[in-house]
């Protein structure tokens, strides 16, 4: 099987997170700076084989779209035109920050490294991709754009 790749685009910084080749396991890659990520994905791509992209889609709790909406709607229209032969999906990535500092927590994280937002967007990335998993598993997957 393909890996899955999940991207939490921020306009600083952008976690990824890869399933492992079974998709099975939801797993943290990396924090990049977001000037770097065509290059990180061109490179990851030639290297390993990827299913399906999903990146975290940001929404307001009125289910409106945020304020980093329009950031991220572009970085998803350039990484399909980029790589139209792989299904892109958006999914609600809402509260995925407050439960990645939980998840760090009950991992046992010191105080000092829950405070590094590399780490956050990294674990936010896996947390979105957990979530994809869970809804293609149940066969309630959103449609790839």
């Amino acid at each position: 099987m393909q890996r899955i790749l999940a991207i939490d685009y921020g306009t600083k910084r952008t976690g990824i997170a890869v399933t492992d080749t079974e998709q099975i396991i939801a797993s943290g890659l990396t924090t990049i700076n977001t000037h770097e990520i065509f290059p990180f994905l061109a490179k990851y791509i030639t290297t390993e084989k990827v299913e399906s992209m999903v990146v975290g889609n940001p929404k307001n709790m009125d289910n409106t779209p945020s304020e980093s909406a329009v950031a991220i709607h572009g970085f998803v229209k350039t990484l399909k035109k980029k790589y139209p032969d792989i299904p892109i999906y958006m999914v609600d990535e809402r509260f995925t920050s407050k439960m990645a500092f939980q998840v760090m927590i009950a991992g046992g994280l010191k105080k000092k490294d829950r405070q590094n937002k590399a780490t956050v967007d990294m674990v936010s990335a896996a947390i979105i991709l957990q979530s994809f998993m869970e809804m293609k598993k149940s066969g309630n997957l959103p449609t790839a754009i």
